[in-house]
Parts: C-alpha cells; sequence; structure tokens
C-alpha cells in the first residue's frame, strides 16, 4: 500500500474533495483528486470509491465505471504514507481502519459486476496499483510507471501483490516485488497488470468514446472502444532479461537469491545485488514468504487475509518507521535497518508477520469458502 509519495497540506489548505464522483453519460467517473501528493489514497478517498461503487452499481443508466487521477504526474503513487507513519506512532487505529478498508476495496474491485475501466497513465504505485490492476479493462501509456517499492520503505508490498505477483509462469513478479523496479507500460502487459497500450495524447477522446455509449453498453463494447485507440508499446526493459531473470529468483529464500546472483558476476547480477542491499532484510524476507504462499493460494482475499495480518507485524516494526523518515521525513535516503543484514534476519523476528490475524475481512473466509 504505502508509496514514497508525501502527503499534501492539511485539508483546511485546500477545499477540493479528495475525491470527484460523477456521471458523464452512461460512464460513472471516479477521479482520484490530491494532484499535489500524487492523488495518495487517504483513508476518505478509499470510502469515497467504495461508496461510489456501489451507488454506479445500482445504477441502470451506469454502464461502466472509470477511475483516473487528476494532475499530470499520475493515477496514484500509494497511500498516503506519512498519515499512516504518524499514526501509527500515537498508536491510533488509523493504519489498520485504512488497511482494512483498502484491501476490501481491493476485493470489491475484482469481483465487481460492471465494466471497471483504469487510465494507468503516469505514476501508479503501492495502492494506486490496488485500485486498477483489478479492473476488467486496464490501460497503460508511454508515461507508465507502475511499481510496488514497498520493500525500501521498511513495508511489503500489499493490496494483494501476493496474488497479483503471483499468477505469471515465471519469476518477473518475485524480481518487482523484491526489486521495487518501475515498469513501463510493456512491462505491465507482460506481467498480466494490464490490457491495453494507448497513448496518452489519446486518452481524452477515449474517455470522450466511453462516455458516448449507450447505458447497456457491455464489456465487449468497452473492449471495442478503448481499441479503437490501441497501439503497440516500445519493447519493455524485462522481456530480454526474463530468462536471466527466472533462473536467479526462483529460489525460496533471498539469500539464495544473493548468492544465485554473486555466482553470476554478470552486469546485471551486480546491479541488482546493489539494489536489495539497499533494502530492508527484514521486509525482504517477509516478501519472499508472502509471495511464495501467494504462489500456492487459490483466491486474492486469502493473499488480502495474509497481508492484513502482516500489518500489525509492520506497525511494531523500526524499519517501518526508519524507512519512512528516510525516505519521506528527512529524506536522507540513507536507512538504518534492524537487523542490517539477511544472516541477521531470525524465524523470530519473522514469526510476527505470519501469525493468523483474530480479524477476517471477507465473511467467505470465516466459512472457509476463499480461507486458502
Amino acid at each position: 500500500m504505502p508509496s514514497t509519495s508525501e502527503a499534501t497540506p492539511s485539508p483546511a489548505a485546500s477545499p477540493e474533495p479528495q475525491t470527484i464522483v460523477e456521471r458523464s453519460g452512461a460512464i460513472g467517473r471516479i477521479r482520484l483528486n490530491r494532484p499535489r501528493a500524487l492523488n495518495s489514497l487517504t483513508l476518505e478517498m478509499v470510502r469515497d470509491m467504495q461508496a461510489a461503487l456501489d451507488a454506479f452499481e445500482r445504477d441502470p443508466g451506469v454502464a461502466a465505471v472509470l477511475v483516473t487521477g487528476e494532475g499530470e504526474r499520475g493515477l496514484c503513487a500509494g497511500g498516503d504514507i506519512r498519515a499512516i507513519h504518524d499514526a501509527g506512532r500515537t498508536g491510533s487505529d488509523l493504519p489498520r481502519t485504512f488497511w482494512r478498508e483498502e484491501y476490501r476495496l481491493n476485493a470489491r474491485i475484482n469481483r465487481y459486476s460492471k465494466p471497471y475501466v483504469a487510465l494507468m497513465d503516469g505514476i501508479v504505485m503501492g495502492g494506486g496499483v490496488g485500485v486498477s490492476v483489478y479492473g476488467s479493462h486496464r490501460v497503460v501509456t508511454e508515461r507508465t510507471r507502475l511499481a510496488m517499492p514497498e520493500t525500501g520503505i521498511g513495508f511489503f508490498p500489499d493490496v494483494g501483490a501476493s496474488w497479483f505477483l503471483t499468477r505469471q509462469p515465471n519469476e518477473l513478479g518475485t524480481y518487482v516485488a523484491l526489486t521495487g523496479e518501475p515498469l513501463g507500460a510493456a512491462d505491465a502487459l507482460t506481467l498480466g497488470l494490464a490490457d491495453r497500450y494507448v497513448p496518452s495524447d489519446r486518452l481524452p477522446a477515449l474517455i470522450e468514446a466511453l462516455t458516448n455509449l449507450p447505458p447497456d453498453a457491455t464489456g465487449k463494447a468497452i473492449s471495442d472502444a478503448i481499441l479503437r485507440f490501441c497501439e503497440t508499446p516500445q519493447p519493455g526493459a524485462l522481456e530480454p532479461k526474463q530468462a536471466e531473470i527466472d533462473r536467479l529468483f526462483h529460489f525460496t529464500s533471498v539469500e539464495e537469491i544473493l548468492e544465485a546472483l554473486e555466482r553470476v558476476q554478470s552486469p546485471f547480477a551486480e546491479k541488482v545485488m546493489g539494489v536489495l542491499r539497499t533494502k530492508s532484510p527484514l521486509s525482504l524476507a517477509v516478501t519472499m514468504r508472502l509471495l511464495r504462499l501467494g504462489r500456492e493460494s487459490r483466491t486474492l482475499e486469502a493473499c488480502l487475509q495474509r497481508e492484513f495480518a502482516a500489518t500489525t507485524a509492520v506497525l511494531r516494526s523500526p524499519d517501518f518507521y526508519e524507512g519512512v523518515r528516510a525516505a519521506i521525513i528527512d529524506k536522507d535516503r540513507n536507512p538504518q535497518w534492524q537487523p542490517a543484514t539477511l544472516e541477521k534476519v531470525t524465524d523470530a523476528a519473522l514469526a510476527p508477520f505470519f501469525e493468523p490475524s483474530t480479524e477476517t475481512l471477507f465473511a467467505d473466509t470465516a466459512k472457509g469458502g476463499l480461507n486458502t
């Protein structure tokens, strides 16, 4: 959920609504409206989205939902990490409430009964991925920079990343989760995190075409409308490296990955080792285990439930507060992780992240229907 986006000044400084919900023809629009904070999500915005989805689902005049971000920089840079950090310091319930409702929103989007179109233009990180990747129609552009950078702030890729980064028949998802490397349009398509590529200068015309559709427009009609504006993106950076990534990242532990990288001694391996050594060792180990558990899970809800349980340990972890301090508050980019190396990450340190939660996020989970 958290990204390295900063919060805007207090709401009193900006009378604009954080989420603009409106009807445009037969399209129910949700416009994330915190452009100065890269549209980073607040609890209010999560609740706004839930309410909008409820209303649009009931409205027979709405054929589909369209989610966009205001401003020029991107759809959404993740959760309001500074607010989560500050609330966690005081023992507030805000972080857990935010994650609880955010994860339920992610699952709701995944099972939404109407077409859900997400324009993933510009920066799409963390929670921004969560409100887009589960849509039925996911559009990327040449400006797309999609990332799950949480291991760099003492957290772990959440919003169901242990689900959507483990559906690939390769190790690209493992690589992306551990390194936090941003993906362009072609790589997002390769990983199955997007469906279509549309040049950004065609988005206004695409939006107009969608709003001109009739209320009874089907998912196929939405797809056909989008297809009129599609092109083939430039080749991605990861696809040529896929075979090498598969060889280096197919292991069950980060230690094994680092050992493999050291053996190879290629420029790519050296670069990746350098990146991994800047991340929280504890976060890397937690992320790796979540990914391997997620790969065996049968439902998104089971992954979200497991991730929600892990957030309790995050709030007690020094690395989370240190990571946010280094990236957001002091911006010295020099976090002092505890422990400082993977070798010192013990089973006892990992155990709290994998204790079952006493709270179930989804009713079917409690009944066992979504429990694995």
